[in-house]
């Protein structure tokens, strides 16, 4: 994989430099000292991954984030000084596909930094697996029979740009939208609870992260929160499991969308939204063959047109609609009018 670098400390480039180059199956291809030149540089020679820093002169790394994936779309990483600290930023380049986002390793100790490589290496095998998965997900659990009553549900699925159009489409969602929403968003599990509270500064509904053993409720909006995969039970409770195991998306969106197509009872609409990659595709499709409406963004919208493309090609997709039109037609669909 070849991999940009941007950072304007020369000793922080240099850290990264080291971190890629210890991985024989990676290699720099570039380093730039600010927005702007990564900007340019990804115009010249697209990498495979950009690994991006916040706070730059001249143009910081949420404007060049946004730069790079409407003008030369690719994978983007953020490696900054401290994730903690910079929470609305990250949420921000998320919003404009950034897939993820951890600490730049320290230089302070040895064995520390060698620790903190190994998590940022462990991030970009992982977007490596992302950005070459091309391959359906080996089955998931399987899944008894459905039992009981259920409220209508909302399913939920999103990566890479997947922040900024949730909290849109939740924003346009009335205090009383009367159906249970829940979220699969991939992001890190560490931060699920910032991204509900972040989530829930833009709706009147209820934002928190899905605990095991909680139900999907009206009014409330419940966002996977391990990297483990969300379900739903026989009972119409919401688990966690690690199968399958060999699989890139964690949480997967695929899983959910799965086990919803088989157990729940209530009205139910699917909706998938801005990601790199194919998870939620097939779920999707499995939503629409069990005659539940399925909606997917459309290319004009997404962030990054990967899963709602990948839906559109299976014909998983009962409709396809720009972002601000969706939160209209799940309030029609479920009989209220903003």
């Amino acid at each position: 994989m070849r991999i940009g670098i941007v950072n304007d400390l020369p000793l922080a480039a240099e850290v990264l430099r080291r971190a890629v180059v210890s991985a024989p199956e990676y290699e720099v291809a570039w380093i730039a000292a600010n927005g702007r030149a990564a900007v340019e540089a990804c115009r010249r020679d697209l990498p495979d991954l950009v690994l991006m820093d916040l706070v730059m002169p001249e143009m910081d790394g949420v404007e060049a984030t946004r730069q790079i994936m409407s003008q030369t779309p690719c994978a983007i990483l953020l490696v900054i000084a401290s994730v903690d600290g910079n929470i609305p930023g990250v949420y921000e380049a998320m919003g404009h596909g950034a897939l993820d986002a951890v600490d730049i390793p320290s230089v302070s100790r040895a064995d520390d930094m060698s620790i903190q490589a190994n998590v940022l290496l462990a991030k970009i095998a992982t977007i490596g697996k992302l950005v070459g998965d091309g391959r359906s997900p080996r089955p998931g659990p399987s899944f008894p029979a459905p039992s009981g009553l259920t409220p209508p549900l909302v399913a939920i699925g999103a990566s890479a740009g997947g922040p900024a159009a949730v909290a849109s489409l939740l924003g346009g969602l009335p205090a009383d939208f009367p159906a249970a929403l829940v979220l699969v968003q991939h992001v890190d599990e560490k931060f699920v609870p910032g991204l509900a509270a972040w989530l829930g500064q833009h709706t009147a509904l209820k934002v928190r992260p899905a605990l095991e053993g909680d139900r999907p409720e009206v009014g409330t909006v419940l966002i996977a929160a391990s990297a483990d995969h969300l379900i739903l039970t026989a009972s119409g409770a919401l688990a966690y499991t690690p199968e399958p195991i060999a699989y890139p998306y964690r949480p997967s969106v695929d899983v959910f969308f799965k086990s919803v197509a088989r157990l729940w009872r209530g009205e139910t609409i699917g909706v998938l939204l801005t990601g790199m990659g194919r998870d939620g595709a097939v779920g999707l499709k499995m939503l629409r063959d069990a005659h539940h409406h399925t909606i997917a963004q459309d290319k004009q919208s997404s962030a990054v047109y990967g899963m709602p493309k990948a839906a559109a090609a299976l014909g998983a997709a009962v409709e396809i609609l720009p972002l601000d039109l969706i939160p209209g037609r799940l309030t029609a669909a479920f009989g209220r009018s903003q």
